[in-house]
């Protein structure tokens, strides 16, 4: 059911306006006791999801007894993080979310049903796992609070991947980033029907049902004047998701007539400390990049690759080489194929030999960034020389005549050549 509805490309909500259509939604769901809320973590910051979970607080009170951040793979955020993002809402209500540890299996989609939406790309059953809090919390309402956005692994954020994949275990992130890698990033990035989302569609149909769920989505653009939220959707099934899927498609989709032939990249330092997410400058450009293209990435929080000790280890050995030889040494040693997510993050951090990456971190060397296949430059250096401060989101002409595409956040947005896109498809 659509418990509310708002969004046009033109259109910009304010604080009031998200507060009310909020409130005159959850008005239609009648009396609830014991309420789980599950936004995104830090990474989201600016969903907009933190604001819609304090105004959740502010009409529920007491009656929301927890607050699972989706952390997915990610580490858990900190005090000052939380207060932030979500304001006065109280930090006892805040749980972590172990996705190695804290995770139970409702079911398992079946390797059929997998071999044909991957188009026989690979041939595995897929577990559908939870926090643990979502079977035995005995709620009578979970909010899954999030951003609808180009994403990588799953075409379109949030929907029920904020919960399978945000509160999921080991099994369920690595088999379902694979799945997404060996069918193609390029095949899958926004388009909100493909191979990742059929089967967690599968696993809400099938294993999720009895949940008390609502979905409230968001979709923010990236805009001169700032972020400006142009819809926000609720509906305890898939039709909000869809109808911001097509929103996010008119204001976060960059469709340029041609290729890209050098982009600069800024990494906000609050936001992106691993390439593991950091990474957005690549997967969210690939598109968008001519052959033979130089990708400039300003890093200046980078301090690690992943975020997790045995991916950040991983990443460290093998390096962003191509999907051939991720695929080799996935086959051949048995510490990626446990570890199926990070060599999705491999395939989907290469360039494929097709255009140039350069790194400008601000806390990882040279020797570093040259391990894992990456070309080194010196954040000092690229920063005086690329202000960003100067630059608008779009083409610049530099000084020296130089025409550079600058990305101010990567995380909000995706870009593609008309024709790239379009044999992608």
């Amino acid at each position: 059911m659509l418990y509310y509805s708002r969004g046009h490309k033109n259109d910009h909500l304010t604080h009031e306006e998200l507060r009310n259509g909020l409130h005159d939604a959850l008005g239609k769901l009648g009396k609830r006791n014991r309420i789980l809320v599950v936004p995104p973590d830090f990474t989201r910051y600016h969903s907009c999801a933190g604001i819609l979970t304090e105004m959740a607080w502010e009409y529920y009170g007491n009656r929301i007894t927890d607050i699972l951040p989706a952390l997915g793979t990610h580490v858990a955020m900190t005090e000052d993080q939380i207060r932030k993002m979500y304001g006065r809402t109280p930090l006892s209500l805040f749980r972590v979310h172990n996705w190695r540890t804290d995770v139970t299996t409702l079911g398992e989609v079946p390797s059929e049903f997998v071999h044909e939406v991957s188009e026989g790309k690979v041939n595995y059953s897929w577990p559908a796992q939870v926090n643990r809090r979502l079977v035995q919390g005995d709620y009578d309402l979970i909010l899954s609070i999030g951003q609808v956005v180009p994403h990588e692994v799953i075409g379109m954020a949030n929907y029920n991947k904020n919960i399978f994949v945000g509160t999921g275990g080991p099994e369920s992130i690595n088999k379902s980033h694979f799945l997404g890698a060996a069918y193609g990033m390029e095949r899958i990035m926004g388009r909100a029907d493909n191979p990742v989302r059929k089967v967690l569609n599968y696993a809400s149909d099938n294993f999720a049902r009895s949940f008390p769920i609502v979905y409230i989505h968001t979709v923010v653009e990236n805009t001169a004047d700032g972020l400006v939220i142009r819809g926000l959707y609720m509906s305890d099934d898939s039709s909000g998701f869809y109808s911001a899927a097509d929103l996010s498609l008119e204001v976060n989709f960059t469709h340029l007539d041609k290729p890209i032939n050098k982009c600069i990249v800024y990494l906000d330092p609050e936001e992106f400390k691993s390439t593991w997410l950091g990474n957005k400058s690549i997967y969210r450009t690939r598109m968008a990049l001519a052959d033979g293209a130089e990708l400039i990435v300003l890093a200046p929080g980078l301090y690690e690759f992943g975020e997790d000790k045995e991916i950040d280890r991983l990443i460290r050995k093998y390096g962003y080489c191509n999907t051939e030889r991720v695929l080799e040494h996935t086959g051949r040693n048995d510490e990626l194929k446990n570890n199926l997510s990070a060599a999705a993050h491999l395939i989907h951090g290469s360039s494929e030999n097709r255009f140039s990456i350069t790194y400008c971190p601000g806390r990882l060397s040279k020797e570093e960034i040259e391990s894992v296949q990456y070309h080194f430059g010196n954040l000092k250096d690229m920063t005086e020389k690329y202000q960003v401060s100067m630059l608008k989101d779009g083409y610049n002409r530099l000084p020296d005549g130089e025409e550079v595409f600058f990305i101010s956040n990567p995380a909000l947005g995706l870009w593609a050549s008309k024709d790239r896109f379009n044999r992608a498809s």
